[in-house]
């Protein structure tokens, strides 16, 4: 079982890594084609693609850790680039679905 959750969460985290990469070369065309920096920020993709779950984060956020948890540390990540914010985030998933090493002594 726990085999499975550990290939579930790799899944996940490739996933992630190949959003953020897509993500990083729609931001450069875009870039491109303007002839000056753009890119699109978290909160904006967060909100086209369920604006009502990330009401359901603020308030669920709110309520456990304070407005001001909200207001200091995730509308900041919220406005980062998404190419910037979800390759850390991959990472966490790949390494929390790593399979364990068994050690020559023990096997």
């Amino acid at each position: 079982m726990f085999a499975l959750l550990r290939g579930l969460l790799r899944l996940f985290g490739y996933f992630l890594l190949g959003v953020a990469v897509v993500a990083a070369v729609v931001d450069g065309s875009k870039s491109i084609a303007a002839t000056a920096f753009a890119f699109t920020p978290l909160r904006q993709v967060w909100s086209e693609l369920s604006a009502a779950s990330l009401q359901a984060a603020r308030a669920s956020v709110e309520a456990a850790l304070g407005p001001a948890v909200w207001e200091l540390a995730i509308e900041t990540l919220l406005g980062w680039p998404v190419w910037l914010v979800l390759p850390p985030l991959a990472v966490v998933f790949l390494i929390l679905g790593t399979r364990r090493r068994v050690s020559a002594a023990l096997a």
